[in-house]
Order: structure tokens, then sequence, then C-alpha cells
């Protein structure tokens, strides 16, 4: 072992070497500065060759130290300067200075063209700092980022120079070649991508999220992703060097169980997006409410109407019944407090207070303002409400994911007594799961059995007629998206002759992976499609632009809370007859009920031009419209 002050091994020729090499190491700009010199020597040294030797070309006077070093300086350089040399002396001389110059020149070329092509890999792998403000960050990397920036650009259209980073631990050029295929139109939008390590403080300040105005946090796709999101969200809110504001973050956790530690962490800076929990309670009451999913979807998406949080002076000392009737081209659903409470349908003699936001649906945030026209109330159109008792319900649930049981837990909450859930699924793992299921009360029978969903014969021998919902869910944790969409649409396609065979309607709700499949699985007639992907996407995008829309949705999808349903116009309405909006929301609002919009009945294109189903939300008021039979009005109420 050296002792302290002992002087290194080697001589000055080690020494030199050494310095050497570290000058070496140094990059591009020391490997310039040596040629520099190197140049400089020979220069140098071939012009006092000339001056002390008083060689010059023939028929030329001898050239002194100055301009000796500029002709050997220009051969250095230039090497068919020499081509017009006279004198042999002269010719030597200046051979050799071309020749080194033309070795110093071919090694700068080299060296700058690795310096060149080393700095555009270091660009290509992302890991230069964001300067950008106002922007949107997105970090970690699943198949649910293109759906968040494909609504992002939506939302962005009206803003100036509007940017979303996106940073993940994944290669720059993938990640901006698999954005360009698979979102195209990017608006006046510009992506930026790097390649970092999100829960990693030093890559987390390339995306700059201190100057942003939101940050989403996705689900990698990865062991243990929520462990990950959650050390994000901590690295996020517990760096020494963020700002002093509050961040806006969205973040997906997939297990409830860890939602808990993840609010912890983020405090009141994180909205959760529980994905798993999201999709299966969206499914369960889509089976319940054919069309419902559309509702859901309108409401998520930035293309259409959304909700929006705006404090609203106009209607500061009403009650919320009377707010109500105060807006012709929005819908008034809730309020929210300073500190962001949120009450959906509250009591409609509520009070709007100063200080408090109102919750409303709208097109546009410019479309919210209060109407002063006289509302236009037929009082005579309105029927004396009828309410529906509750009687026992079959459901079958076809395939299994890690959702089953969340599903059969929601499905329990809403169901009467004597229902029956039949599962039947041929995953190896099903009757362990089955077997541990937790139900709510007593209302729902669970039965299972081990079957292939996708043989017509296992299919015809479960009665499935004899069912009054039908949902199918994709093989998720055993297949990839794609495969597991391919099974599902064979069970529907069955499930459409099992129904044209029996003479029945069977009503059918199926979960789809991915929103491009939705499309083929038109074919089967099936009631519903849930696309889980994409809702958890909206719903990110969602949070990040509005601090209340996980409260608001809370809300929406909890037993205790209010929740959207659907009921037949006849329950509220005289059918038949000419009447505004203004009519259906008094006709809600009598009942403690707010009026969100109605469903036609499938009549063509014209009845339904965005192919929703015929689900119109958040309708103008002003306009007249009859109801028939089978129409549904859209009420958020408490059941």
């Amino acid at each position: 072992m050296a002792k302290s002050g002992e002087k290194p091994r080697g001589g000055f020729g080690a020494r030199l070497r050494y310095e050497f090499d570290k000058s070496m190491a140094a990059g591009p700009i020391a490997l310039i500065g040596w040629l520099a010199v190197l140049s400089l020597v020979l220069i140098v040294i071939a012009g006092a060759a000339l001056a002390l030797l008083r060689i010059a070309p023939e028929g030329s006077d001898p050239l002194g130290f100055g301009e000796a070093v500029w002709e050997a300086l220009m051969r250095t350089l230039d090497s068919g300067t020499m081509g017009g040399d006279a004198g042999w002396g002269f010719r030597w001389i200046m051979l050799l200075v071309t020749l080194g110059g033309i070795f110093v020149v071919s090694a700068l070329i080299g060296v700058l063209s690795s310096g060149i092509e080393a700095k555009l890999d270091e660009l290509r792998k992302g890991r230069s700092i964001v300067l950008e403000t106002d922007h949107t960050v997105i970090l970690n990397w699943s198949a649910s980022v293109f759906d968040i920036i494909a609504e992002l650009t939506v939302a962005n259209a009206s803003r100036r120079r509007p940017r979303i980073v996106v940073m993940a631990d994944k290669d720059k050029v993938e990640m901006e070649d698999e954005i360009a295929r698979k979102v195209p139109n990017l608006r006046n939008t510009r992506i930026i991508c790097r390649s970092g390590d999100p829960t990693d403080l030093g890559d987390l300040a390339i995306a700059s999220p201190h100057t942003s105005r939101s940050i989403i946090v996705v689900s990698p796709e990865a062991d243990d992703p929520d462990s990950r999101v959650i050390k994000t969200v901590l690295a996020l809110v517990n760096d020494p060097k963020r700002r002093t504001a509050k961040y806006q973050i969205a973040a997906e956790i997939r297990d409830g169980k860890n939602a808990d530690l993840a609010r912890i962490v983020g405090g009141d800076e994180v909205q959760l997006v529980l994905a798993d929990e999201l999709i299966a309670r969206i499914v369960v009451h889509s089976s319940r409410q054919s069309g419902l999913s559309a509702v859901y979807s309108e409401l998520l998406d930035f293309d259409g109407c959304e909700i929006y949080t705006a404090e609203q002076k106009p209607i500061e000392g009403t009650s919320f019944g009377d707010a109500l009737m105060a807006y012709d081209d929005c819908t008034l659903i809730g309020l929210t407090d300073a500190s962001g409470k949120v009450w959906l349908n509250p009591p409609m003699e509520t009070q709007v207070q100063p200080g408090m936001k109102a919750i409303l649906i709208a097109e546009d945030d410019a479309t919210i303002k209060v109407t002063a026209s006289p509302l236009n109330v037929d009082h005579t159109a309105i029927t004396l409400f009828r309410r529906e008792d509750k009687r026992p319900e079959r459901t079958l649930l076809l395939g299994w994911n890690r959702r089953g049981p969340m599903i059969a837990f929601e499905l329990s909450r809403y169901v009467a007594p004597g229902s029956l859930l039949t599962i039947a699924a041929d995953t190896p793992e099903l009757q362990d799961e089955v077997g541990a299921l937790l139900i709510a009360g007593s209302n729902l029978q669970v039965e299972y059995g081990i079957v292939d969903t996708s043989s017509r014969a296992a299919l015809e021998g479960l009665g499935i007629p004899s069912y009054d919902h039908v949902l199918v869910l994709g093989y998720s944790d055993h297949m990839d998206a794609q495969a597991t969409d391919t099974r599902t649409l064979v069970t529907l396609l069955h499930l459409r002759k099992i129904a044209e065979q029996s003479g029945a309607h069977i009503n059918v709700v199926s979960e789809m992976i991915d929103v491009r499949n939705r499309e083929l699985a038109e074919v089967t007639r099936a009631d519903d499609f849930v696309v889980s992907n994409r809702l958890v996407s909206l719903m990110l995008a969602q949070a990040s632009e509005n601090e209340n829309i996980g409260a608001i949705f809370g809300d929406l999808l909890d037993e205790q809370g209010s929740e959207i349903v659907m009921r037949p116009a006849a329950t509220y309405l005289e059918l038949d007859h000419p009447m505004t909006f203004y009519t259906v929301t008094e006709a809600c609002r009598q009942r403690g009920e707010v009026a969100l919009g109605y469903v036609r009945k499938r009549s063509g294109a014209e009845a339904d031009p965005r192919n929703m189903g015929g689900v119109v939300v958040n309708p103008k008021k002003s306009e007249a419209l009859s109801y028939e039979a089978g129409d549904r009005i859209i009420v958020l109420a408490r059941e």
C-alpha cells in the first residue's frame, strides 16, 4: 500500500504519456487542440528552415521568417499549392510540409466527423434538458400514451404553442416513430421525447416538471408498475429543487390496494386514476343500462362535451334548483368549494355561496354563460313520476381477468335480492379467485364453471337467452392486447348467432382492449363496448386539465353518490308532444334529479350523426323535441 505523500511510480516519460492519455480522453476539443499544436510546430520549423538556409523558389529572393511561415501554412492547408514550386531545395521542404498538412487535415476531418456524429447520437438519446414552460409532461410508457396525446391535442387546439413532453426509459427515436405512426394528426401541438428513468431525480429534471402546467404518470409496461408510479410521484413531490407552487399530477394506479400509499406520497398534488376499478365500475353500470358507456366517453373525451369547474357570479345567492334553469347551452350538475369538495346533484334548495365553483357540462368553456332569455316550460307535458320496482337480475360473465373480482363486487352493490351472477371462463386460477370473491350483502348469488368461451357448443349449453345481462371480458392477464380482442370477437360472434337462432335480444356488454378493434366488433351487434385502455387514457387526460375530475367521477361511480341513470321518457313526460329541454329539466328537477340529455331510438344516421347509439348529452335547452316510445332521458340521480 502506498504511503501518504509517496511519489507516484514511473519516470518523466511515463508522466508525459499519462498526461497525454488524459488529454485524449477529454474528447474532440482536446484532439483538435493537439492537431493545432502539431500544425504550428510543423509550420514554424519549415519557416525557420527556409529563412535560416535562405532557400527560396528559383528566380526569387530569399524569404524572411514571416513570409516563409505563410508559404508553409498555405501548403499545409492546400496540397495543390505546391504544384507551381520551382527549385529542388524549396520543393523538398514544401513536400514534407504538404505531407504533414495532409495528415493533420485528414485527422482534423476525422475528429470533426466523429465529434458531430457523437453529438447527434447524444441528441438521439434524448438527454438534453427541455427548456419549455406551461407544457404537459407524460412520464413512463404504455399503450395509453397514444390516446392521451390524441386527447390533449384536441384540448390544446385553442392554446398558443402547446407542447407535450414524453419521458420514459425507452429509446427517443422509437418513441417518436411510434407516436408519429399512431397519432398522425397532432394539430398545433409539438411532441418532445426524452429518454430517462422517471424515478431518478437527475433524469426527471430533463423534462422540466417545475415549469409544467400538468404532469401525467402512466402505469409503465413493467413488473410491479404501481411501485414505479409511486416512486415517480415521490420524486416529483419531494425533489429538493422543486418549485414552491403546487403540481397538478394525474397518476394511474392499477391495484386499488396501493391507492392509500399513493395518496400519502402525493398529498393534494395528485389525482389518482384507479384504472381497474374505473373500468370495472363502468362495465357494471353499462351492463345494467345500455348506452351508458357512450355517456361516459362523451364526458371524458375532449371532442364534444366535457366537464368544467368555473366560478359563476351570476348564480351566487340562488338555489341549486333555480340555477339549473339559468343555462341554455350548458348543464349545471353540481358545486365545489374552495377546498375541492364536490357535491354532485345536491339538494335543490342548496344555496350557491360566494367562492363556490359550478360544475358544468359544456362543449367549450366559452359557452358557459347564464341565459337571459325567458324559460319555455310546458308544465302540461310533465307526467306523474312512476318509479319502477327493482327485480332480481341474472347476469352472465364470460371470460376473466384481474378486473373480474371488482366487477362481481360492484354488481353486488346494486342488484336486488335474489340476483344471480354466473361466471364462465377457462383460466387456470378461476376456481381459487371465485372462491375468494368479496360480495357486498346477500343480494347476489355467485356460481361458476370452467367453460371454453370461444366454443359455440359450450356457450349454447349455458342457456344464454335466459340471462338479463351478458358481460364479455378479455383474457388480458394471459394474452397480449390483439390476441385478447380476437378471442373476445369470436365470443361476440357466437353470441350474435345464438341470439338470432333464439329470436331473443341478448343485452351484451363487452370489454375491448384496443380501440382500433371496436369497429370490427360492430358487426357483432353488441349493445355496448367498453374500451378499457382508452377510458383510462381519457381519464388521465381530463385529470391533467381539471383538478376536480377525479372527485367528480369518484362520486359518479360510487354507489353512495349520485349516478347517471337512463329512464324511459314516459316516466317523466307526455310522449309525442313537442317540448323544450327546459321542460325536461323542470320535470327532473321536481324529482330532485338533473337532466343531462336523452337517448333516441336508433333510426339511422340522421338521428345519430356521431354514432353514439342515439346518446345526446347537454342538448340546447331552448330547442323543441318530441319524445317517442323507446326514448330515454339521461339523468343524474341519487338512488
